[in-house]
């Protein structure tokens, strides 16, 4: 058995950024070279040996639960229902499935397309307890969630912070003892006036900076995606149309 075995997606908003195009779906379900998106994802994970598959819903979670129906997969796949989605940050949504931090496991976000070798990249990284996926490119802008490195430990996360030399593309893997350090960083943060507010990523940052073993995994060189603006779906639309003829490969 590999592991992680066990997958959670993230997969709550609407994605009104992507108006009109999600006024009667959620984000997930958006049709890329004739899969949806948590289509291709679920696909990834099983090419690579995960066995088990959580998504957190909301917005839609019945159109969700159809889609999972539809879909011919060897994976166990459940729903985790977030009834916060419309008022709260993707922390909230980590919080519903707290409990299902307690092994080790991974954690995508529902809007970013993985490409070939991406899933294995990141189950085969270093040990770690906290590991997240990074690319880098020659400029980024203020959407970008922007990470500053050195010699492969993450030192700080965040879309404003000041110095930074990487981007999270929203994937992640914990071990045992960093799944357990995030779950309390969560439940911290949502005791917090802010807590409803904030990314999940907030709480990555703090246990960076207060010295937990935040690693990186480069992903340099290989595809991938994310989808929150119109211009990205045109974008992700070419990237998976030249995958559609291969075998789904992690």
């Amino acid at each position: 058995m590999k592991s992680p075995n066990r997958a959670i997606i993230l997969s709550a908003g609407q994605g009104k950024r992507l108006l009109p195009l999600t006024e009667t779906r959620p984000k997930c379900l958006v049709e890329l070279s004739g899969k949806t998106l948590l289509a291709w994802q679920l696909q990834r994970l099983e090419a690579a040996g995960v066995e088990e598959v959580v998504i957190v819903t909301g917005f839609r979670a019945d159109a969700v639960a159809a889609e999972i129906e539809r879909l011919d997969l060897k994976l166990a796949v459940r729903l985790a229902f977030n009834p916060f989605y419309s008022v709260a940050d993707n922390l909230a949504s980590v919080w519903i499935v707290r409990e299902l931090f307690d092994r080790e496991v991974l954690l995508l976000n529902g809007d970013t397309l993985p490409g070939p070798g991406i899933v294995e990249r990141l189950m085969e990284a270093p040990p770690a307890e906290i590991t997240v996926t990074v690319d880098r490119k020659p400029g980024y802008d203020a959407d970008d969630m922007k990470v500053l490195t050195d010699n492969g430990r993450l030192l700080a996360i965040g879309k404003t912070i000041e110095a930074y030399d990487a981007e999270s593309i929203g994937f992640l893997r914990f071990s045992t003892v960093g799944a357990a350090k995030f779950r309390a960083a969560v439940e911290h943060a949502l005791q917090r006036p802010e807590g409803l507010k904030r990314w999940y990523l907030s709480a990555i940052d703090e246990l960076a900076r207060s010295g937990v073993d935040v690693r990186v995994q480069s992903i340099e060189g290989l595809q991938w995606g994310e989808m929150d603006f119109p211009a990205d779906v045109d974008n992700l639309m070419k990237l998976s149309a030249a995958w559609v003829k291969e075998p789904v490969k992690a």
